[in-house]
């Protein structure tokens, strides 16, 4: 059995047809190769709207997987005073090497304009450390001059890991995954586009949307054909550049709660990006609690229902009974 929860569903169909295993989809916006897939939970009906007639009988609403915990009552006049700001750059090489920089930036302005602020960085379980640490070094990743030039080196304090740049302002790397009940402690986030904001979203927490462009073919983390093209060798950067230029210019949306509300709760902000710009908006929020409780409700308007991992699991049950 492949079970799929995250990232390209087309990876599980190969590996389902390569092992002939059977596969089940867990489907937030939208199933694809269901002609070849086995099933779907998907987490609402709009998914199942979209699909032809024919395939329907292969999928099953069963709810938000990201909403099986229960948010926190949040109180921003309070946690705007001393704010904790969360970072989440992203896992892969393509977001890393822009989003760490420019979140270094971003940071470093807030920082020299409200010192009490704490900032946090939850490492995703798929890198280590040192790993993260090289993005924020200009001798590995030359984007730290092209975002701001604040670079940052590894330091560890009482037995915690912080990125701290020369100013002394200190980044806690935060290993723990997941990272919920840290994350709760968080007025607001900076992240790049991808499950983390279906997360985010599902907590309820305040979140700004950083897609840089600063080097278009920098970002080849899309799902289906377009992320095939992008990382083909040779000619994988001038078709990314051509797949991105395309992408932005088009105004979707890319954030989860975004997509699911169908409109723009949260900021997505796309371009050339530079840290002070970033940092007004950020202060502001800080400056306007009110607004960030706005968001805070919104977001939990718009996340799914609960109940979708028991769901998921009697769906594997039954379909693994097709094997006996």
């Amino acid at each position: 059995m492949v079970l799929f929860l995250g990232g390209d569903q087309f990876y599980a169909l190969m590996i389902g047809k390569r092992l002939g295993y059977r596969t089940v989809i867990y489907a937030e916006w939208e199933a694809r190769w269901y002609r070849w897939l086995d099933y779907f939970a998907v987490m609402n009906q709009r998914v199942i709207e979209s699909i032809p007639g024919a395939y329907r009988h292969k999928l099953a609403v069963v709810g938000d997987l990201m909403a099986d915990f229960s948010p926190i009552s949040l109180n921003f006049m309070e946690m705007a005073t001393n704010p904790v700001i969360g970072i989440l750059p992203g896992s892969k090489t393509g977001k890393l090497t822009q989003g760490v920089p420019l979140c270094l930036s971003i940071a470093e302005h807030i920082y020299q304009r409200k010192p009490q602020t704490r900032f946090i960085l939850p490492i995703a379980p798929t890198i280590n450390i040192e790993t993260l640490v090289r993005f924020a070094d200009p001798k590995y990743n030359p984007f730290v001059m092209k975002m701001g030039g604040v670079s940052g080196e590894l330091k560890k304090e009482n037995g915690k890991y912080y990125l701290q740049t020369k100013t002394g302002l200190n980044v806690e790397l935060i290993s723990q995954f997941p990272a919920h009940e840290i994350l709760q402690q968080c007025c607001l986030t900076l992240t790049t586009v991808g499950a983390n904001t279906a997360e985010l979203g599902a907590l309820g927490i305040p979140m700004i949307v950083l897609l840089p462009t600063q080097q278009l073919d920098a970002m080849r983390t899309w799902d289906g054909i377009p992320g095939i093209l992008a990382n083909l060798p040779l000619v994988g950067s001038q078709l990314a550049k051509l797949i991105n230029a395309r992408v932005v210019k088009t105004g979707r949306l890319f954030a989860w709660p975004n997509i699911w509300a169908k409109e723009e709760i949260v900021p997505e902000l796309r371009g050339e990006l530079q840290g002070e710009k970033v940092a007004d908006l950020v202060l502001d929020w800080l400056d306007n609690p009110s607004e960030l409780n706005k968001i805070h409700y919104r977001l939990l308007e718009v996340r799914g229902k609960p109940g979708a991992a028991q769901k998921i699991a009697k769906i594997v049950h039954e379909q693994l009974s097709h094997n006996n």
